[in-house]
């Protein structure tokens, strides 16, 4: 299998599980098994907001391409982002960027030195 991702920006997250030919994208589940050596399963043929794109199956097997969601500024890697190949089975790592550390706010002394 051949994961391409196409980054794009958008607040929501992507979550891949892989178990063979089949992926479950974000909860929901594609079974790409049935295809055929050379099929392709044409980009209006699947319901889906996240894959983009023909899915196809070649002697390397599936290849498909992912939206990859990321923030207004993304790392280099979240950007132009690897292909994976033969992901083993499980949690797909799908690149991201933790979120911004916010600083612990500076607590305030009560009362000000000049109301005396």
């Amino acid at each position: 299998m051949r994961i391409s991702f196409s980054p794009q920006r958008r607040d929501d997250a992507l979550t891949v599980h892989k178990r063979g030919d089949v992926l479950t994208i974000n909860g929901e589940v594609f079974d790409f098994s049935e295809l055929p050596n050379g099929g392709t399963l044409p980009a209006d043929a699947i319901n889906s907001q996240w894959i983009v794109g023909d899915v196809v199956r070649g002697n390397g097997g599936v290849s498909l391409t992912l939206l990859l969601p990321h923030g207004a500024n993304p790392s280099e890697a979240v950007a132009f982002p690897a292909i994976l190949v033969n992901p083993a089975n499980g949690n797909v790592p799908v690149p991201f960027d933790r979120p911004p550390v916010q600083p612990e706010p500076i607590a305030q002394p009560e009362g000000n030195a000049g109301d005396e």
